[in-house]
């Protein structure tokens, strides 16, 4: 599997053989939209808390499988 340098240098020179604008300009559109932010997320007051508590959760056992939570969610779901 070829580098990421590989993958954008492959992908640069299929974008210059592109002459139809409007293409040119949903690809640019695509990429502007989907550009990685490296910066630091900010997490709200209750975001901190839910994960703490969530922390606490695992600590002490207390989780469920994914299938087990998908069989309450039907239950709870069949009850509304």
């Amino acid at each position: 599997m070829p580098n990421a340098d590989a993958i954008r240098n492959g992908i640069i020179d299929k974008l210059l053989t592109i002459s139809n604008k409007d293409y040119l300009s949903a690809l640019y559109k695509l990429v502007e939209s989907s550009s990685i932010d490296k910066g630091k997320v900010k997490l709200t007051e209750e975001q901190t808390l839910m994960l703490k508590l969530s922390d606490k959760d695992i600590k002490n056992g207390k989780i469920i499988s994914q299938s087990q939570l998908d069989k309450e969610d039907l239950k709870w779901l069949k009850g509304l």
